[in-house]
């Protein structure tokens, strides 16, 4: 790790690997749409919106988008002006009274403990656990103990190695002076950006325990010189002012909808007039019906977290109404893209 070059990409692309983790929970959201809900021969007597949906299976409306994107991004749902109805690759193989019917295929697969897990997300909006590991506090609250947090912040750590040269190279760092990274992990991100950009100096915001790990992350990657830590609560305090960028790399899929709104108002107030608002994740297309990578990482995350991967569309209406303009958007690598805003 010690003075590992950052700007050094690896030879090969790694997409399908990241693709095999961020996807693991895609067919089980399809068992449980196919046997505990029937959800197919229903649509194809009542096609409906999503609300409708939502109010004859008595769903939480999050888990329940997600679901519709995935089996959209599948080709099995189309969306028309809001109107969900089913493709002719659902009515052949999905619904019942088709020869090629396929649900008993699936019924054998229904008592897998994530099929069991996304049944209750999606009755009651409350993430499980990681791994569907029952001696896990949730999610969030897991984050605050060290060895959870030690954890994850690894596995987030060696993600970036790759995606954060993409994010890098995705925007025009050449201007930035003052880089906050908020809620930046190891600071994997804070450093590859300095490593791109000579005269960036970066600051992650972290809340404890989180904090220490990405001091002594940066000091054995040797950044400590142009990359600190300032440890606080991006929920709880203001954010820190005086910088001219501000970072959200694979944070706001965490959350629901009016927490992400909370976070982006926080970085318009703190951020400096002309600053750079940088959102670095996953997002789906503007109808959200795609990318299908994308729509299927997005049930880990309806799984685990209280968040998803939010529409193109979506995130624009959300930095248009704290205040942002000028947005762009740019795909990076492994399904991730950026999103940037600025601070008129």
């Amino acid at each position: 790790m010690t003075n590992l070059d950052l700007t050094l990409a690896p030879k090969t692309n790694p997409v399908d690997i990241y693709r095999y983790r961020d996807g693991i929970y895609a067919v089980d959201l399809l068992i449980v749409g196919v046997v505990s809900f029937d959800l197919f021969n229903w649509i194809q007597d009542h096609p409906s919106t999503l609300e409708q949906i939502c109010q004859h299976f008595e769903l939480a409306r999050r888990p329940a988008d997600v679901m519709v994107s995935l089996f959209a991004a599948i080709g099995l749902l189309k969306i028309e002006n809001g109107l969900i109805s089913l493709t002719g690759l659902a009515r052949e193989h999905l619904v019942r009274s088709s020869p090629w019917y396929l649900g008993p295929y699936y019924a054998s697969l229904i008592d897998r403990p994530v099929c069991r897990d996304l049944l209750t997300v999606l009755k009651t909006d409350r993430p499980a656990n990681w791994g569907s590991s029952k001696g896990l506090k949730e999610w969030s609250k897991a984050m605050e103990t060290d060895e959870f947090a030690t954890q994850f912040t690894a596995a987030m750590d060696c993600r970036g190695t790759f995606l954060g040269q993409a994010a890098a190279k995705a925007v025009d760092g050449g201007k930035i002076k003052r880089f906050l990274d908020i809620a930046g992990g190891s600071g994997i991100y804070a450093c590859t950006f300095a490593a791109h950009y000579a005269g960036l100096r970066a600051t992650v915001y972290e809340k404890p325990p989180v904090d220490q790990i990405a001091r002594s992350m940066i000091k054995k990657r040797g950044w400590s010189e142009r990359v600190d830590v300032l440890a606080g609560d991006m929920f709880q305090d203001p954010l820190p002012g005086g910088f001219d960028a501000h970072l959200f790399s694979n944070v706001l899929h965490d959350w629901d909808v009016p927490k992400v709104e909370a976070l982006l108002k926080k970085s318009y107030d703190a951020l400096e007039p002309g600053g750079t608002l940088i959102i670095h994740d996953a997002h789906l297309n503007a109808e959200k019906t795609g990318p299908l990578p994308v729509a299927e990482y997005s049930v880990v995350l309806m799984h685990s977290t209280e968040g998803r991967c939010y529409g193109v569309g979506e995130i624009f209406e959300m930095l248009a109404k704290a205040g942002f303009s000028g947005m762009t958007f740019c795909e990076t690598a492994a399904d991730r893209s950026v999103i940037t805003a600025v601070k008129a």
